[in-house]
């Protein structure tokens, strides 16, 4: 879809703060930082609660966060999967590094693009 399909984002800050939906995306994104401390079962949470509201937010600027966050979490869990099964090989450690890198990148990008009141890009 078009930026123009998506219903922009309110520019009163305060409004923004008391967004349902940003609200929930903002807690997604916590979620997601805080499955590096507890074993990924936030991350789990949060890509089940992104699934759950996804028709709420759907059309909404919040709705390519969400979906940012869903494909952060497959593809984070296929590649932390992929560098398990290869740390015998030591190369999974490279693999367990640069996934880590990667996910943290994309928490806080799309953390600083939902704060500004913008889609992750």
């Amino acid at each position: 879809m078009a930026d123009q399909d998506y219903i922009p984002a309110n520019p009163d800050p305060m409004a923004q703060r008391s967004d349902y939906a940003r609200n929930l995306a903002v807690a997604v994104y916590i979620l997601q930082a805080l499955s590096f401390f507890v074993g990924g079962i936030t991350g789990l949470i949060g890509v089940i609660i992104n699934y759950v509201k996804l028709d709420d937010v759907r059309n909404t600027w919040i709705e390519r966060h969400f979906r940012w966050q869903i494909r952060t979490f497959w593809i984070g869990l296929l590649w932390t999967v992929i560098g398990i099964v290869t740390t015998p090989l030591i190369i999974g450690w490279f693999f367990l590094l640069g996934i880590s890198i990667w996910i943290i990148y994309r928490i806080v990008k799309g953390a600083l693009a939902l704060n500004e009141g913008k889609a992750p890009v």
